[in-house]
């Protein structure tokens, strides 16, 4: 596997086996490194982290579930292709989560520790912007969510973000930065903050739903750079792939 995974293993400290398992395996699949029809291993990732199979196997049912993975049996388990309507879907699921979240954050404000912290993650965002990081900014984008959520007194929204937004992830980090230029994005986190500070419900509903379709605007584009990542041209080679591939971690 790859080293990048291992690096990220280690940087995890938190949680069960299979939860770091699980983190680690989503946030390669999201960041491309293991891309659409790469067989999955259970035994060459039980042994590059040094885990029974047991929790990868709890791992790949719950990657399963969240639309990342597909577990064939008899043939093993496969990265899937992206799903142009289970990104749609999931858009669908988080404006209207988000949208919740944000006007909770206007109507009750935001205690002065959130402000700071939401302030600092701007600062560090408009840092990546300058050095072209899109790897950083995506996991400050993140951040900035989850706070708000947490800001809301709604952690169990996030939660439930997460689990919806595993396909439309993928899409998102894709369109960093070329085709949703970062800007765009501060600009719009900026927006969403300053209305909450005011207490504008509709205004801070009304950009937070411009954001989240952003990745509306960007996904005809995603798709046109990335095709064969895509449900028509991936699942081409995900079916080769997975007709001749003999059962090695299933079971």
């Amino acid at each position: 596997m790859p080293t990048s995974l291992r690096t990220l293993w280690n940087d995890i400290t938190d949680g069960s086996v299979r939860q770091r398992l699980i983190t680690v395996l989503r946030d390669a699949i999201i960041h491309m490194t293991l891309e659409p029809g790469q067989a999955l291993s259970e035994k060459e990732i039980a042994d590059t982290f040094d885990v029974s199979r047991q929790p990868v196997r709890e791992a790949f049912i719950r990657l399963s579930e969240a639309g990342l993975v597909e577990v064939r049996p008899q043939r093993g388990t496969f990265v899937v292709p992206i799903s142009e309507a289970a990104v749609l879907e999931a858009q669908f699921i988080r404006e209207a989560i988000e949208v919740a979240v944000v006007r909770a954050c206007a109507e009750h404000g935001l205690s002065e520790a959130m402000a700071r912290e939401l302030d600092d993650l701007l600062v560090r965002q408009r840092r990546c912007q300058a050095t072209g990081d899109s790897e950083r900014f995506y996991a400050l984008d993140e951040a900035f969510h989850h706070t708000l959520a947490r800001a809301a007194g709604h952690n169990m929204a996030w939660r439930i973000t997460q689990d919806a937004k595993a396909q439309l992830d993928r899409v998102r980090y894709l369109s960093m930065p070329n085709t949703t230029p970062l800007e765009i994005l501060i600009d719009q986190h900026t927006a969403i903050i300053e209305a909450i500070s005011s207490a504008d419900i509709v205004g801070a509903e009304r950009m937070m739903r411009a954001h989240m379709r952003e990745i509306l605007k960007s996904l005809p584009n995603v798709k046109a750079h990335y095709p064969a990542l895509f449900d028509d041209e991936a699942q081409k080679t995900f079916a080769t792939i997975g007709a001749g591939h003999d059962q090695e971690n299933v079971g």
